[in-house]
């Protein structure tokens, strides 16, 4: 454990080492003139950054340094031999659009407090007896751990309505659950992540609905492409059916066949790194019932923010375009506002319901105040640093300049476009660890290749590029998502990186080998298909485990 510790902080510091000099050789030994703009600027190293963030993550397990040297390379791209643009774009910079980056720049003050106000709540929710009353009712109705993992499943499907919810609830809720039958930490963040983005992007009223339907070219209805998309999404699908097989015929591989051994042996968390395993037992209160948890997660919560969505939208405002109409008003909704002010009213009648049920003193609920935030500082750190990098890559490095030149260089062979959009789009969405920024990037060009020639294969195009963006989503160690679903899960972030990456990897890759075959055949009769090969896949993968083929990494 020591040697490899020690390896990988040798590692470190080598990485760091290289792009120090590489810091020095651009920033001090260029001429290039700064007023004609940097010369990275909508070229492949825009995407560089981020590539190598992600790649020192994984290898030596350090997310925080890692990102942050992939800034320092960022900054250093954008500056191009001015070192105090160099500097100030690490802080906060915009460009001529007011489109901003660095860590000033690129934070999202709302996401940051609705994750701090859900974290307070939690700690209520914990001292109020709330979460022991619902897992002692969880186990008493839960028998196995396959029971155990299809409820969590479950639950990530009713919480469809944005993803950041739905990974910070589902694994508020669930956790008691998932410890008592020793389900490794691991597990349970990648059964958050993968009801989270899959479900919400075949969801017609969900956030990303939105996202997407307001992506699409002025004139266009997003909203009827959008739902004429899901039955081609293969990746989200695949995912879902993914998710529930292995848990129905208990199949595990890879590295999380480790985590989830060693998970029945009494460790669910396998590695040295546990940020939440030392903490201190909390006692809760005795009176606590499961409505104590219920109430106010699904009576305040939910629909505070629901409405809170549809209000930024438009949806109370007879001046607005969208008054008194909810799908527009979701596609027009301020995500981050809305959930910011939601869980802030969740908040207080909470405090309210648990002080008039006297299963917390007032006390209490300040002294959760800190503690919620604390709770919340790892996921916050590595938040801010990943938007910080997604921002200076999007807006300072000219990313959408150069996917947009690659694909208008492609227009042949348009029955392979749907499998290589999506390829593309897995490969922006993973570096840059945003969906919704790929969106953005690729639907309109996608829109563009085919709205005269080939309406159909448009959507089955639309359905490639959601699935790509997803991949990305779901499997990036600097995805806001991945990230929330660590800190929902309360599991090492690397650790839920790698555990998941060999099945969203297994899933991309009977997605693509489906957009080919859609691209040439557009029936719904394929995603049928498709299923069918997705659950025989995996049977057949556990039939060959138990004969000793085994799909285990044996490493970390």
């Amino acid at each position: 454990m020591e040697l490899t510790k020690a390896h990988n902080q040798l590692l470190t510091l080598i990485a760091i080492g290289i792009c120090v000099i590489a810091v020095a050789a651009i920033a001090f030994l260029t001429t290039a003139p700064v007023e004609e703009g940097s010369r990275f600027f909508g070229t492949f190293w825009a995407l560089v950054p981020p590539i190598i963030a992600i790649a020192l993550a994984l290898i030596t397990k350090n997310v925080y340094l890692s990102l942050f040297v992939g800034i320092l390379l960022g900054a250093v791209f954008i500056g191009d031999g001015n070192l105090e643009i160099t500097i100030m774009s690490m802080m906060d910079m915009s460009n001529a659009d007011g489109d901003s980056w660095g860590f000033l720049g690129g934070l999202d003050t709302g996401i940051l407090f609705f994750l701090v106000v859900l974290g307070i709540l939690g700690s209520i929710l914990l001292i109020s007896g709330g979460s022991r009353a619902y897992g002692e009712w969880a186990l008493s109705h839960i028998k196995s751990r396959k029971g155990a993992q299809i409820m969590t499943a479950f639950l990530g499907v009713l919480i469809f309505i944005d993803d950041y919810f739905n990974c910070l609830t589902v694994g508020q809720v669930m956790r008691s659950v998932t410890d008592k039958f020793k389900i490794s930490r691991a597990k349970l963040a990648y059964l958050i992540d993968s009801m989270a983005a899959p479900i919400c992007i075949i969801a017609p009223i969900s956030s990303w609905a939105a996202a997407v339907t307001s992506y699409m070219p002025e004139g266009v209805d997003g909203f009827h492409l959008f739902l004429e998309s899901i039955g081609y999404n293969f990746y989200a699908l695949f995912t879902i059916i993914m998710v529930i097989v292995i848990a129905l015929i208990n199949f595990d591989f890879g590295l999380m066949k480790k985590h989830e051994d060693n998970a029945r042996n009494g460790d669910l968390f396998t590695t040295s790194e546990r940020p939440y395993a030392n903490e201190k037992e909390v006692e809760s209160n005795p009176r606590g019932r499961v409505f104590d948890l219920i109430i106010p997660i699904f009576l305040f919560l939910v629909p505070a923010c629901i409405v809170f969505l549809i209000w930024t939208g438009g949806f109370f405002d007879p001046t607005s375009d969208y008054y008194m109409d909810f799908i527009g008003a979701m596609g027009d909704a301020s995500a981050s506002t809305a959930l910011a002010y939601g869980s802030l009213v969740a908040l207080i009648l909470a405090i309210i319901y648990m002080l008039m049920r006297r299963t917390v003193t007032f006390d209490q609920t300040m002294d959760c105040i800190p503690q919620g935030f604390k709770n919340m500082v790892p996921a916050i750190t590595i938040l801010v640093f990943a938007w910080a990098i997604c921002a200076m890559t999007r807006y300072g490095l000219g990313a959408p300049q150069f996917v947009e030149s690659i694909v208008q260089d492609g227009g042949a062979l348009m029955n392979f476009l749907p499998a290589l959009f999506m390829l593309l789009a897995c490969f922006i969405s993973f570096s840059t660890g945003t969906s919704w920024g790929t969106f953005g990037i690729m639907l309109p060009i996608v829109y563009a290749a085919f709205a005269e020639t080939n309406p159909e294969l448009m959507i089955i195009g639309i359905s490639a590029c959601l699935s790509g963006a997803v991949f990305g989503d779901h499997c990036s160690p600097i995805s806001d998502t991945t990230i929330m679903s660590s800190a929902g899960a309360q599991c090492s972030h690397m650790n839920h990186v790698t555990t998941q990456v060999p099945y969203a990897l297994t899933v991309a890759g009977m997605s693509f080998i489906f957009f080919l075959i859609a691209g040439f055949w557009q029936s719904i009769i394929v995603t049928v298909i498709g299923a069918i090969c997705m659950v025989v896949l995996l049977v057949a993968m556990k039939k060959l485990q138990d004969k000793g083929v085994m799909f285990v990494d044996k490493t970390g």
